[in-house]
């Protein structure tokens, strides 16, 4: 635990990660930022089955803190940069965790909440949550973040909020891809369960891998031919695993299988169901 966030993992491997700064939004100062990269970099090698990031308080993140802003605007342009890249790194990671990330959106989102969101793999906010990429009317730009947001909202998107500033809905959010979906403030917790329990119902290593996937095919630059032999390979190399034979043979014989047995509830082994 970390007096800047809290880390809880339960039996199942699902990892919750809290930003814990409800005091200034769960914004972001450099002690954030150098704590959640080295967390970061500990999750990538603990793989855990499910990182959910979400915020203490009424906000997820209201991007950065006041006092680190000020700090860094009395500094020069290589303390500037040096800082920048950190963050941008703080993003990467996160960005690139090998296990599936959701992010559980409770309240306001702006400029590096935002980026947060578009780290991860799905997003789930309370209705009452707002969003914006605001840096423009502070004379600056959301360059760091830049490279996920415009992956999540495209460059249509990108002109628009990244050029006003203004705030928009989690209808919007969700309408512009930044968000998955959006419910009200009371079912968050049951909305974001229901993604877990599906993720949890794949094979470990397969989820892993189908996320690889998506960032391969989506970002690549091959042929066709390529591309298919690329992909046939990664099913066969599936198919022969061990996991891959686990799940085949407990389809075929209509069990289940072994990687969801942690994932029962204790009161389905009394019932026998």
């Amino acid at each position: 635990m970390s007096e800047l966030f809290e880390l809880i993992t339960d039996a199942n491997g699902v990892a919750r990660l809290t930003l814990n700064r409800p005091e200034v939004h769960n914004a972001f100062n450099a002690e954030l930022i150098a704590a959640l990269s080295e967390r970061f970099d500990a999750l990538a090698a603990e793989a855990p089955r499910v990182l959910v990031l979400t915020g203490a308080g009424r906000s997820f993140s209201a991007g950065a803190d006041l006092d680190w802003m000020r700090s860094m605007a009395e500094a020069g342009e290589t303390a500037n940069r040096e800082d920048a890249l950190r963050l941008a790194g703080m993003f990467r990671k996160l960005d690139e965790l090998p296990c599936p990330t959701i992010a559980r959106i409770n309240g306001p989102a702006f400029g590096g909440g935002v980026g947060l969101i578009s780290c991860c793999d799905i997003a789930i906010a309370a209705e009452h949550a707002t969003f914006g990429l605001t840096e423009v009317r502070l004379g600056l730009i959301p360059a760091t973040i830049a490279p996920f947001v415009i992956e999540r909202i495209g460059m249509r998107n990108a002109r628009r909020y990244m050029l006003t500033g203004e705030r928009f809905d989690a209808t919007q959010a969700q309408r512009i891809g930044l968000i998955h979906e959006c419910c009200e403030r009371e079912e968050l917790d049951s909305a974001f369960k229901r993604v877990v329990d599906g993720l949890l119902a794949g094979g470990p290593i397969a989820v892993a891998e189908a996320k690889r996937l998506v960032r391969s095919v989506g970002r690549n630059d091959q042929d066709s031919a390529g591309l298919d032999e690329s992909t046939a390979e990664w099913i066969a190399r599936m198919r022969v695993g061990a996991e891959g034979q686990e799940g085949l043979q407990a389809f075929l014989q209509k069990r289940r299988p072994a990687w969801t047995q942690l994932d029962r509830d204790p009161s389905d082994e009394e019932s026998g169901r």
